[in-house]
């Protein structure tokens, strides 16, 4: 491994410690992440959020204006990108286009000091665990977007990285295609060895892959851990809408949350102070006039603002005494005859309703 003069690494302090600070113009980056080796850490975040920004810093590629980055202990803040134990995937794959698939994957270990052979006979290895024994010999233009992909990983871990680091992997594929080689990388992952950072705006790729999910919004963090906990406590509108839920935030007094937003909302949870609550489009129900024998016990007057196909549902988007999001059925719409300007109810169960601290 690369070592700075003077840097001696701490044996105990294995995996990654970073806090990455970065200047770009009137943007700042800002976070901290640390993970242990075997872990996969997704970085979510919105367009513009600081995804890219962090992996670049990690990778040796945009400068550090402040902070520290360790890995196993050593500080590679001055190693060159070139010289990190670091291997990246990026979201073109940018495979060598005069190269066969055996010496892309070969050209990481030759970079290394590897002999050609040597090389040759690891890219041999890697290529046979990614299934592609039998397209060594293709140049990219040959390949398949999934099997592109498997190139570019096999690349990026013949030269047996203590980081590995996914920009977007999956984004160039099908939808096909990309379910196939989803499940393929969560292999691969679950048997690497060291820290893996994945970057993503997929919450799907993010939950399946990932065994801790960090939310980046406007250079900072907003939210981390595990998937469940992200998805059952989101803690931001942009996290609320990857998650798919409606999500307010509140003074809970008992069962009863007084939204900042007007109406108040009763829960099953007995929580007192700063607070939010969240719900699915799926538990609520829509009415075209006020329903007098409902067991629900939120019940809004709104407006429909917007209609639009969503999975094998129809998503209605209401505006009025509450903003929030409804599914139903195509045939429950039609039914309601549900057209933008048309007044509807909306009634949730506090059985469907999730409040928690904020």
């Amino acid at each position: 491994m690369p070592k700075n003069p003077g840097t001696v690494p701490d044996a105990a302090a294995e995996g990654l410690d970073a806090h990455l600070v970065v200047d770009r113009g009137s943007f700042r980056l800002d976070v901290a992440l640390t993970a242990a080796p075997g872990d996969v850490v997704a970085l979510l975040g919105p367009n513009g959020a600081g995804k890219t920004t962090a992996l670049r810093a990690l990778a040796g590629l945009a400068p550090l204006a402040g902070g520290h980055l360790r890995l196993d202990g050593v500080d590679l803040r001055r190693t060159p990108p070139e010289s990190r134990p670091v291997g990246v995937v990026f979201q073109d794959y940018l495979l060598f286009p005069h190269l066969t698939a055996l010496d892309n994957v070969a050209f990481g270990p030759r970079c290394r000091g590897a002999g050609k052979a040597e090389a040759r006979a690891q890219a041999a290895e890697w290529l046979d665990r990614m299934g592609l024994a039998g397209h060594a010999a293709a140049k990219p233009r040959r390949l398949s977007g999934g099997q592109a992909q498997r190139v570019a990983l096999a690349r990026a871990l013949a030269t047996r990285p203590r980081l590995l680091l996914l920009d977007e992997p999956l984004a160039a594929l099908d939808a096909r295609t990309r379910l196939e080689v989803r499940a393929q990388l969560r292999r691969h992952l679950a048997a690497f060895e060291a820290v893996a950072v994945l970057v993503t705006h997929d919450p799907l790729d993010a939950m399946v892959l990932a065994d801790r999910l960090v939310v980046v919004e406007q250079g900072r963090i907003v939210q981390e851990g595990t998937p469940s906990d992200i998805a059952r406590h989101p803690r931001t509108e942009y996290i609320a809408q990857l998650v798919g839920l409606n999500l307010y935030r509140g003074q809970a007094d008992g069962h009863t949350v007084l939204l900042d937003a007007g109406p108040a909302v009763s829960t099953t949870e007995d929580l007192s102070g700063p607070a939010f609550v969240a719900f699915p489009p799926g538990a609520v129900t829509l009415y075209r006039d006020r329903p007098t024998g409902s067991s629900a016990r939120n019940l809004w007057r709104c407006e429909v603002a917007g209609l639009e196909t969503h999975g094998d549902q129809i998503r209605a988007e209401l505006t009025g005494e509450l903003a929030l999001a409804a599914d139903l059925t195509t045939v429950a719409a039609a039914e309601l005859d549900l057209h933008p300007g048309a007044t509807v109810w909306a009634a949730v169960k506090a059985t469907q309703t999730h409040a928690y601290p904020a």
